[in-house]
């Protein structure tokens, strides 16, 4: 409080006891495949179709990540991170090729392959190998400045310049442990562990000449191999290396996430429907960790309704209100090779859930949607078939005459009927974030029936608003959502620990999936039905 010692006028600004609370937005996606060039594990953010064709290239054949990428901006999408997994660094040569375009191994375009290498050199409990010509040689030396005594310096030599500088430790799991970063920022070699993690110790100050690999006579990478696609490892990834799906979790903004590659390596038979389910399961337990975004799943390819419906509950088998699954695929036109192909549904329908978030609110569930681009479908759906779909979770995309491809359905991969509906999971997800970043003020603030009635000022004022908005279910506010934090939830037990509970009920609106009219013939003039 400031002290008045002299006679005059003074003047104080003073804060308001409103501070509103602003809706976040839920319609960033986030993508995980495979990609020609482009930055490895570190999620990039692209706001358009040309920034991501500058930083990844473009279509390749055999791979999903730039048709799920094209499709999510065509159908409304605004921004998206992308997540290059597997492949090789930016820059390097695929088998003696350059990485920024020329024919690789894989069907004569641009992909991801594996490095040729040379020699593997032993440098402590680590192993250096050269994945570039020239004289090279890896010098280790002490770090500047103080530190941990497993922190040195890793620096590259062509000759005797130094073209690659790295100040890494030994200690693993840490963000600059010296294999990660070598594997994330390195052009020219690449680090592996020669000893178990236990015994990984910092190599003693040396200089090592590393063998050239060998570009002429490397072998190519063939179609389907175990290097073109990487394996569930890789898709998971680490969340204390920031790689894989682990690297997402530090994006916050992010509210679904698709990994559309992973059907290409099923479909050239890298791997099997096991290591398939490995990553998606693996993908939802990511969502369902964070809590604040949903993971749209990709079905296999070929499948007609009934081995879907048997993939779904039998092989699969997933129970995650976290999760959404579309079917079938979708036949987009190829610019790239001039031909129509088949494409995961997961990046168009993301866009889709961009779009409908955009025009209508997150609220509103994303069917009855036409999907933009979408030439044909995979399979045709009948009524008769997604009657036995929908009541387990498959969002069944149809083609209607007249009214084009649309999605045809809005549920999430849950048992649990209050989470049947997807708006309903977004629209709690959109709530829960907005509220979290908005009352962020409270804390340390001075416990008492001020601040009680201060968070219930706030938090009913953006709830009202959510409810003119169409967003609650209620003719009246009374009807559509409470918030209480008064004595009863905040007890003086609670109180001493420092705790301030407010408790906040919402009567979410849901989509009229069953639209019934009943017609009955009556009597002309007697107002009375006819038996």
């Amino acid at each position: 409080m400031p002290s008045y010692l002299s006679p005059g006028v003074y003047v104080e600004e003073v804060a308001s006891g409103s501070r509103p609370i602003e809706g976040v937005g839920t319609s960033v996606a986030a993508f995980v495949g495979l990609a020609p060039t482009g930055p490895l594990n570190q999620p990039t953010l692209v706001t358009n179709w040309s920034q991501y064709v500058a930083a990844f290239g473009a279509f390749t054949d055999g791979f999903y990540l730039a048709h799920s990428v094209y499709g999510f901006f065509n159908n409304g999408g605004s921004a998206a991170y992308v997540v290059r997994v597997g492949g090789s660094p930016e820059g390097a040569s695929d088998n003696g090729v350059s990485g920024n375009g020329a024919a690789s191994a894989l069907g004569g375009s641009a992909a991801p392959a594996a490095l040729p290498a040379g020699e593997p050199k032993q440098l402590g409990t680590f192993s250096v190998t050269a994945v570039a010509g020239g004289s090279l040689s890896v010098e280790v030396a002490d770090p500047e400045g103080e530190g941990p005594a497993e922190r040195f310096k890793l620096i590259v030599k062509d000759g005797d310049k130094p073209v690659e500088t790295f100040d890494v430790t030994a200690k693993k799991g840490g963000r600059n442990y010296v294999v990660t970063q070598v594997k994330e920022r390195s052009k020219l070699i690449t680090v592996q562990e020669a000893a178990p993690a236990g015994q990984l110790v910092r190599p003693e100050n040396q200089t090592v000449a590393l063998a050239a690999p060998k570009t002429g006579n490397a072998p190519a990478v063939p179609a389907g191999s175990d290097d073109a696609h990487p394996g569930p490892a890789q898709y998971l990834g680490d969340s204390a290396d920031r790689t894989g799906f682990g690297g997402l979790e530090a994006v916050d903004e992010i509210s679904m996430v698709a990994v559309p590659d992973l059907m290409a390596a099923y479909q050239r038979g890298a791997i099997d429907l096991e290591a398939v389910k490995a990553v998606q399961l693996g993908l939802i337990a990511h969502c369902e960790l964070m809590g604040d975004r949903v993971a749209v799943i990709d079905p296999p390819p070929g499948l007609n309704a009934r081995e879907i419906r048997v993939w779904r509950q039998e092989t699969a088998g997933y129970d995650s209100k976290y999760a959404a699954l579309y079917y079938p695929w979708v036949k987009v036109f190829d610019p790239a090779s001039g031909q129509s192909r088949l494409t995961p549904p997961s990046g168009h329908v993301a866009g889709i859930w961009a779009r409908n978030d955009f025009e209508r609110g997150v609220h509103k569930a994303p069917a009855n949607e036409v999907v933009r681009g979408a030439v044909d479908l995979e399979l045709q759906i009948t009524r008769g078939e997604q009657d036995l779909l929908n009541p387990i979770g498959v969002n069944c995309i149809r083609a209607f005459p007249g009214r084009g491809i649309r999605v045809w359905g809005a549920r999430t991969m849950s048992s649990d009927p209050a989470w049947r509906y997807l708006n309903v999971r977004r629209y709690f997800n959109y709530l829960e974030e907005s509220i979290l970043l908005g009352t962020q003020w409270v804390v340390f603030e001075p416990n008492d029936h001020n601040l009680w009635a201060r968070i219930r000022r706030n938090v009913s004022a953006f709830l009202v608003n959510e409810w003119r908005s169409g967003a609650l279910f209620g003719q009246r506010p009374e009807e559509a959502f409470y918030v209480k934090c008064d004595e009863e939830t905040n007890t003086p037990e609670s109180v001493d620990l420092g705790r301030v509970i407010c408790e906040i009920g919402i009567a979410p609106v849901k989509p009229a999936e069953f639209v019934i009219f009943r017609l009955a013939q009556f009597s002309s003039g007697s107002g009375e039905l006819e038996e």
